[in-house]
């Protein structure tokens, strides 16, 4: 298995940097990001067909596994639509334009990638461990499912984070953006530009993402591998999904709501998983209708929003 984890490492480090390289000095279009958007489901669907048929588990795993992975893929896909509306709230607020934001979403997968296998490592461990953690998981996730539901549409301040505010403290900020350079020399002085608060904001959010996207994930496996891949290319894939629904948010208004019913509903798993067996298959089907119910009721609201009274 170390050989399989090297060579994955190793392939979405390729990855990243050939996505980062497509970039250079190029502003993002909707074209381009709905074929960089396939390109990255492909290559998803593509490693899910590698673990049912190629040689990383016993043949008589295989099938269970890659059902685990494609499921995993489609919570945390979901689960990421979230985390689209805190991006667009922090591009507003620091007043990026499109380079600066790829650069900051850029960055912000470097630092996901991490923060997400350690997340998974400790959350695996807890689990194995202490099993009844899982039911703190649980409840964690009901909680966040509920206040994601009733939280009314309020503009948070990016510079309360406390990350944001340490790297205040670090440095002298600049008034404006010098490109989508993160720091500059002033006065023999080192000054960061707000490309640096920007994507540590962005850090920020994931962080608290995690929090959620990896028990609900440990629900469908505890598969580390598993958990670590599907994560990771659901990650890969949400730049171009950003570019792609960024300025059509308003026109998806229930997708709150869709990704509350799905961590409601892992939540629920995980709370129940010692006395009911809820099959993989069916938490897939439970979260695709979820979602596509989401999507049709926005749809349908917005054609009656439209049609002339």
């Amino acid at each position: 298995m170390v050989l399989f984890w090297t060579i994955l490492i190793a392939v979405l480090v390729v990855l990243t940097l050939a996505d980062a390289y497509l970039d250079r000095n190029r502003e993002p279009s909707t074209r381009l990001a709905l074929w960089r958007l396939a390109g990255w489901v492909g290559l998803a669907l593509a490693f899910n067909a590698f673990v049912w048929l190629g040689p990383v588990y016993a043949p008589e795993l295989r099938q269970a596994k890659a059902l685990e992975f494609l499921t995993g893929y489609v919570v945390e896909y979901s689960l990421s639509v979230d985390n689209l509306f805190v991006f667009v709230m922090l591009f507003a607020f620091f007043k990026a334009d499109g380079k600066q934001e790829l650069k900051a979403l850029q960055w912000g997968i470097y630092g996901a990638m991490i923060l997400r296998l350690l997340f998974i490592l400790a959350g695996v461990t807890l689990i194995n461990l202490f099993h009844p953690v899982i039911y703190l998981f649980g409840a964690l996730l009901l909680w966040t499912a509920w206040k994601m539901l009733t939280a009314k549409e309020t503009e948070s301040d990016p510079n309360q984070m406390w990350l944001v505010r340490m790297a205040k403290k670090l440095f002298p900020v600049t008034d404006q953006y010098h490109g989508s350079r993160f720091f500059i020399r002033r006065d023999g002085r080192r000054w960061a530009t707000p490309m640096v608060l920007l994507v540590v904001a962005v850090e920020s959010s994931d962080v608290m993402f995690a929090v959620d996207s990896i028990p609900a994930i440990l629900s469908i496996t505890t598969d580390p591998f598993i958990v670590f891949s599907s994560n990771i290319f659901a990650i890969l894939g949400l730049r171009a999904l950003f570019f792609l629904l960024a300025r059509m948010m308003k026109a998806f208004r229930y997708l709150k709501a869709g990704v509350s019913a799905i961590l409601a509903f892992v939540g629920v798993k995980m709370l129940l998983a010692d006395f009911v067996h809820i099959s993989v298959a069916l938490s897939l089907g439970v979260i695709a209708v979820a979602m596509a119910a989401a999507v049709l009721a926005s749809v349908v609201h917005g054609k009656k929003a439209v049609e002339p009274k």
